[in-house]
């Protein structure tokens, strides 16, 4: 049967001559070549064949005519583009096809893709991602509604809004970049730029990041400075890690604990480490009594 044009034309037979003209707009601007650049060749056919649905089904009044649509839906383009179907009377003289670009500029009047230079790229339009540290430790997925100004398949600009999905993967850092294609805002005459999250990192009430470490502060009395301590503390995913400290804490002393840092984001089984940075609490005040004991005890 060749090809079909209502297929073709996403149409429901019995369709009229204004859904014709609406189908072929949008069919036409989503798949002019200018707007596929990555994929010419098969948005080059499908353009054509489109072009081609329209040209010979308004020609012919094929949605609109009942007799010619009847003989169509019968012998499909073959019957009306060749010669007489059988047993018709009539005889449509052969399809002579235009160039689809002549219909395209006849049909929308000035190009919306300015022809010849070809469609041209904005810049990608940057939008922050606020994330704390729990979802860049753990992951998440995150839901954006956005509202962007699009042109219509008639020329128009309107208002279109759409919800993104984000996988936050583990381990991610602050100026990592997530890219969709072509979901900025449209300008007539270009196509529309991509839409790029960065992610920016939320501070956190006890972890600060260093690349895929960690490092926090505790304080300790000058007793567990000398005598030994545990460090009880929660870490970022929730879990509560003891920690023992079993040599002397000087002021500025750094521990690390190997395995409990960031996620590394090429592979998040492994992590950085943590580094747990003491102060020490000195008394304010000894009894002399003390400060002789103390005296005795650390030889001075």
């Amino acid at each position: 049967m060749g090809l079909d044009y209502y297929e073709i034309l996403t149409l429901e037979r019995g369709a009229t001559e204004d859904d014709l003209k609406k189908a072929y707009r949008k069919l036409a601007m989503r798949w002019h070549p200018d707007k596929n650049p990555n994929d010419k060749d098969e948005a080059e056919a499908m353009f054509k064949q489109i072009s081609e649905a329209y040209e010979v089904s308004l020609s012919h009044e094929v949605l609109s005519d009942p007799e010619k649509r009847q003989v169509y839906d019968q012998y499909g383009e073959e019957g009306l583009k060749d010669g007489p179907a059988p047993g018709s009377a009539g005889n449509p003289d052969k399809f002579n096809p235009r160039n689809a670009e002549d219909i395209f500029a006849e049909f929308f009047g000035s190009s919306p893709f300015g022809y010849g230079d070809g469609l041209k790229k904005p810049p990608p339009v940057e939008s922050r991602l606020p994330c704390d540290l729990h979802e860049l430790y753990t992951g998440s997925t995150r839901k954006m509604k956005i509202s962007r100004q699009v042109v219509d398949p008639n020329g128009r600009m309107r208002t279109e809004s759409e919800i993104l999905t984000i996988e936050v993967q583990p381990g991610w850092r602050k100026g990592t970049k997530i890219t969709f294609p072509d979901k900025g805002n449209q300008q007539m005459n270009q196509l529309p730029a991509d839409l790029v999250f960065v992610i920016d990192e939320k501070p956190h009430d006890v972890f600060s990041r260093d690349g895929n470490d960690l490092t926090m502060g505790h304080c300790v009395t000058l007793a567990e400075a000398i005598g030994g301590t545990t460090v009880v503390l929660t870490t970022v995913d929730g879990r509560t890690l003891s920690v023992p400290v079993v040599c002397i804490v000087s002021p500025g002393y750094e521990h690390v604990v190997e395995g409990e840092g960031m996620p590394i984001a090429r592979d998040p089984s492994i992590r950085g480490d943590l580094k747990i940075k003491f102060e020490v609490k000195f008394p304010a005040k000894l009894s002399p009594e003390q400060r002789e004991a103390l005296k005795h005890v650390l030889g001075g």
